[in-house]
């Protein structure tokens, strides 16, 4: 067979359907990269804009990187780590952890979908609103960025927190919401100072429950 009546229909195709088509495409060979362990540069936070409406703020390489091995060390072997709205640190996370540990992205920029099963749309105004398979209890540390410096968003970012975490937990915040971080999680400041990759006007700080090397990271 010659193919010609196969290249008659093709042709006969609009231009919507053909465009259609070819984006399907895309995404089913990006999503089979990134099952693939592949991909991940390609996808990379760096490559999605920020979108400041939706409070987004990337965190430097040097930071991102520092943060995700601190968690990948404190899940422990095998462990299970959530990155409750910090998708800079996921994308690093993945990179290091392979096989080694289990990472979630809770996030609401659906942009994120690309990451496959390890995404999961997540509004912190609705804390628990969480799919079964989150189970409560189930991760060895979160690490979480509240999208807003106000008390709401906290408040209802530290419900999800308690319930995710077996006992961990890595906040990054604003420094101005210092007294509420200790009041509702009990978390204590590190001496490591998170950067982001433009200046913000509000000096961010980092915040564990446990002991941790980003005290000796400055």
């Amino acid at each position: 067979m010659d193919g010609t009546d196969d290249d008659d229909d093709v042709s006969r195709l609009s231009a919507h359907t053909l465009a259609a088509l070819q984006e399907f495409y895309a995404e089913q060979q990006q999503r089979d990269s990134l099952k693939s362990g592949q991909g991940f540069d390609k996808f990379a936070v760096g490559a999605v804009e920020e979108d400041w409406q939706l409070s987004q703020f990337w965190y430097s390489d040097e930071t991102a990187l520092c943060l995700a091995k601190e968690a990948l060390e404190a899940s422990g072997q095998n462990g299970r780590i959530a990155c409750v709205s910090a998708p800079s640190i996921y994308q690093k996370l993945k990179g290091l952890a392979g096989e080694d540990a289990s990472v979630c992205l809770l996030e609401y920029d659906r942009r994120f979908s690309v990451y496959g099963d390890d995404f999961v749309f997540y509004d912190y105004s609705r804390p628990l609103d969480l799919p079964e398979r989150l189970r409560q209890h189930s991760f060895d540390i979160v690490l979480a960025d509240p999208p807003y410096l106000s008390e709401e968003c906290l408040h209802k970012t530290a419900e999800t927190i308690r319930y995710l975490t077996k006992g961990k937990i890595l906040l990054c915040t604003g420094a101005v919401m210092d007294a509420l971080v200790t009041q509702l999680l009990g978390l204590k400041m590190c001496q490591f100072i998170p950067k982001h990759t433009r200046s913000l006007a509000n000096e961010f700080r980092c915040y564990t429950n446990y002991e941790t090397g980003l005290d000796s990271t400055s």
